[in-house]
């Protein structure tokens, strides 16, 4: 197995959670924002052209992506180089599953623009620890190591596994504690019990709250409860499943350009949204029409269509229309 069927395979592992074969009967429809997210938003200032959208894919390592929005004949080497001209950011697995070293942050700075960000995941050695690392050197090595990115630095986000649930809230304290002041964070939770209990859920963000600590909403097919609408900072991070662009992909992003409209009008600053679909093929096309929608709502962004090196053909071709 070589490099780039290894990571297509953690890609599949890493992205089965809430993944349905069928999605007929799914209602799609973006919940209303929680209580808390709207106490929130009433206490912040719209601060107006202050807006920053990142959009981007979870990985640059796709051959097939070579002649397709990489130029043809693209070198392996030179992926990134390509990926960073057409997004503005990445979620970053590789992280989760090995520390980089300084020589390879170095290639990844030289490889990509002063705009760009790096979003890394928080390492699976800590992630799915008891204690989610805190006794552990690896975390001060995460954290120095990621700080070399300096301005490349997005906004890093511990995914907790499943079994991680209400009665370990301490575990997630003293991990947020002992992160350096104003260290950019976002936490993702997937055991139903945050949100199965009212209580549960208000104490994770106002948690979160306290640390200056943003959620990650997910909006995948089979577990609606994780797209939960509760914001904590003024940074935003949403991880969009799709279906193989299927209708429901189109629609489903329309909702949320009127939705971030919204946020961003009532003070939210940061937006980072990244796009998934199967075996992560076609998450450009997602991409680009995300892109779409936000520089027809918002004419002033900055934003910029992909540049296809073929013509993006999809059954949904026609949704491109407005």
């Amino acid at each position: 197995m070589d490099k780039t069927q290894k990571i297509r395979l953690i890609f599949v592992v890493v992205m089965e959670f809430g993944k349905l074969q069928n999605i007929e009967h799914v209602d799609f429809s973006l919940p209303k924002d929680a209580a808390g997210t709207t106490l929130f938003l009433s206490h912040l200032e719209p601060k107006v052209n202050k807006n920053e959208i990142f959009i981007g894919c979870t990985g640059w390592n796709m051959k097939q992506w070579v002649g397709n929005i990489y130029p043809p004949k693209t070198k392996t080497a030179d992926y990134l180089e390509q990926y960073a001209k057409q997004f503005n950011t990445i979620e970053l697995n590789a992280t989760h599953y090995k520390i980089p070293n300084v020589e390879t942050i170095a290639r990844w700075k030289d490889a990509t623009p002063e705009h760009f960000k790096f979003c890394p995941k928080v390492p699976q050695m800590l992630s799915h620890s008891r204690d989610l690392g805190v006794s552990h050197a690896a975390l001060s090595d995460f954290v120095n190591i990621v700080l070399s990115l300096k301005e490349r630095l997005g906004c890093c986000f511990l995914q907790l596994p499943p079994y991680f649930d209400p009665s370990r809230l301490d575990y997630l304290e003293r991990f947020l504690a002992a992160l350096p002041f104003d260290f950019p964070m976002a936490v993702e939770v997937r055991n139903a019990k945050w949100f199965d209990d009212e209580s549960h859920f208000e104490r994770l963000f106002r948690l979160l709250e306290k640390y200056n600590c943003s959620s990650v909403m997910t909006d995948v097919a089979g577990r609606r409860d994780v797209l939960h609408q509760r914001l904590t900072t003024t940074t935003a991070m949403i991880r969009f499943v799709g279906n193989g662009l299927h209708t429901t992909d189109f629609s489903r992003i329309d909702a949320w350009i009127e939705k971030i409209n919204i946020w961003q009008n009532s003070g939210i600053e940061k937006l980072y949204f990244f796009c998934h679909e199967p075996d992560n093929l076609l998450s450009p096309q997602l991409a680009d029409y995300f892109i779409t929608k936000m520089r027809a709502a918002n004419p002033n962004l900055s934003l910029k269509n992909l540049q296809f090196h073929n013509t993006p053909s999809t059954p949904n071709d026609q949704l491109y229309l407005f």
